[in-house]
């Protein structure tokens, strides 16, 4: 890699479903109109259009066409390539990697390594270059924690004889997304997110998460495969990637695009009406293989998020795949408690009913329907979850390993007492 600072194109590559190898899908050019206004065009290369295997990138807006797509949205990045960049974290690491003042949007697609979220792949070169095949190993985390630690306290990463490798070593998972810090490794089993504690946690994050992963599968919620270990005296969630399958020839890649992308929405609340679970359900009628299915277990995770106070619901903590052509809604992740402050009124990140984004049972039932649920039985589900999280939380949490100081401390986060509040009541 090595990309050239400032590029106002890239070609953009795809592993087609069932294969391991990148082929070119077409090219992307961003560059400022008269305004100074970043935009965005994408054209699939016409030997793209003539496979009878091709695939769209997404089902939203880079369909297969011979159309010259164009975009203003998100700084001139179309979703699903953005979905394949950097996030906060990943941005901080290339940051420091590169050196430079300022890079462009183009540049963190071109900088991030090769094990970014699904199955696309950017270059300078009209023909692209053969995946990566190393990955960390398990072992490499003790010097990943490391370096995360001196990317977080905005210190000079280490110099000298190893910078390359540890160069290497920062760049390998900063296409993951979020803001907490990570790395992607690689064991028999196949590729895992590597997610570290930060040294100014409240509670430890990383067994916290883990309880919530295995709580949510209680709950009938359909979760990533998650895990603990523990190196260098401090713990570490490694949870197994579900846009990669491992075989004998390297990694099938499914495709992958956010709820940010699936709901046309923006990256901050500018357009809040947008943000929603009840039009993300919307949009998986119009995506899904199975819609009912899908929307229903969207339902689910939007009241789980609510009775564990997971106010860190936002669009890219949502995502649909395609493993082949068609499209479903992916494993949960990023199911986090939280500890706001209020015991009345807690506040999604998304649009959750008639009352906006307000976590109450009521609000949650207003819009069964849309989700393909009738009342009662939207009703039922609610508060089979209700019980069964007030009733489990704890042992799940032990179990898990989270201690009993950190249970003390965010033993608010579950079934608030403003959950259930008379309708007449709310604040």
């Amino acid at each position: 890699m090595r990309a050239r600072i400032g590029a106002t194109q890239c070609f953009v590559y795809l592993t087609l479903p069932g294969t391991t190898e990148f082929v070119t899908a077409g090219r992307f050019v961003l560059e400022p109109d008269r305004t100074g206004m970043p935009v965005g065009r994408f054209v699939y290369g016409k030997s793209y259009l003539q496979r009878p295997e091709a695939v769209p990138i997404d089902p939203v807006e880079l369909k297969l066409g011979k159309t010259t797509y164009r975009t203003t949205a998100l700084k001139g990045v179309f979703g699903a390539l953005r979905d394949a960049g950097p996030d906060y974290w990943g941005r901080r690491v290339i940051e420091k990697h590169a050196a430079k003042p300022q890079l462009g949007e183009l540049d963190y697609l071109l900088y991030a390594p090769d094990d970014r979220a699904g199955a696309l792949g950017f270059g300078l070169g009209p023909e692209p270059p053969a995946p990566r095949r190393e990955f960390n190993e398990t072992l490499d985390l003790e010097k990943l924690l490391g370096l995360a630690d001196t990317i977080i306290a905005d210190e000079e990463p280490p110099q000298g004889p190893d910078a390359d490798q540890v160069e290497d070593l920062m760049l390998i998972g900063t296409s993951m997304g979020g803001a907490r810090p990570k790395a992607v490794v690689e064991d028999d089993d196949g590729l895992w997110i590597a997610k570290f504690n930060r040294p100014d946690d409240r509670w430890n994050h990383a067994r916290a998460e883990h309880a919530m992963l295995v709580l949510a599968r209680a709950c009938g919620i359909q979760s990533s495969e998650s895990r603990i270990i523990t190196v260098g005296g401090r713990d570490v969630l490694l949870v197994k990637r579900f846009d990669r399958e491992k075989t004998d020839e390297g990694y099938l890649r499914a495709r992958m695009i956010s709820g940010l992308t699936l709901l046309r929405a923006e990256d901050t609340h500018q357009h809040p009406e947008r943000w929603s679970y009840v039009l993300m359900a919307e949009e998986l009628r119009r995506v899904s293989v199975n819609p009912k299915k899908d929307a229903s277990e969207l339902f689910r995770r939007m009241v789980f998020n609510a009775l564990i106070s997971n106010i860190d619901d936002h669009p890219r903590n949502h995502a649909v795949i395609a493993k082949e052509r068609k499209w479903r809604l992916s494993p949960a992740y990023d199911l986090t408690p939280s500890m706001p402050v209020s015991l009345d009124r807690r506040d999604l990140a998304l649009n959750c009913g008639d009352w906006g984004r307000y976590a109450h049972a009521e609000n949650l039932l207003s819009q069964s329907r849309r989700f393909y649920l009738g009342r009662e039985q939207a009703e039922a589900l609610i508060t089979a979850m209700e019980k069964q999280i007030k009733a489990t939380w704890y042992e799940t949490a032990r179990r898990a390993g989270v201690s009993e100081k950190d249970c003390d401390t965010i033993k608010g986060a579950f079934v608030y007492p403003g959950f259930r509040l008379p309708v007449e009541e709310q604040p």
